[in-house]
């Protein structure tokens, strides 16, 4: 088995800079490092437990990957929302609650990479399962 120590999620984003002020500024996200010089320089967000770096540049604006999507808990998305639309960030769509009981708000980031924060709600089975 591959023993894994951490994991990142890679973007290459098409304008380095306004990605940087959409994850950093807009979301909130904390830095967790910083690498390299000038406008393609290197950023690793803290994810929960992993990490989301966006380094590079994309040389060819093409349209977000269907396959590729951010899920990051919260844990109130109401108040994400709120916060959120104050920064002025595009929701999509608003938070609601999903048939199988999870509260999803959908975002995108400046080059259309879907976000969808995710709220488990208190009773919900991935928090807690009786018997296990």
């Amino acid at each position: 088995m591959v023993h894994v120590l951490s994991s990142r999620t890679l973007l290459r984003p098409t304008d380095p800079g306004r990605s940087r002020a959409f994850y950093g500024e807009q979301l909130g996200l904390a830095v967790s490092r910083e690498f390299g010089t000038g406008e393609e320089r290197g950023v690793v967000y803290f994810l929960g437990g992993g990490f989301l770096e966006l380094s590079g540049r994309s040389r060819t604006p093409m349209p977000p990957d269907p396959a590729v999507r951010l899920w990051l808990q919260v844990p109130d998305v109401a108040a994400a929302h709120d916060e959120l639309r104050a920064k002025g960030v595009e929701i999509v769509r608003p938070p609601v609650k999903e048939p199988w009981g999870l509260v999803e708000m959908w975002i995108a980031d400046p080059d259309g990479t879907p976000i969808v924060l995710v709220e488990v709600p208190a009773d919900h089975p991935m928090r807690y399962r009786p018997g296990i």
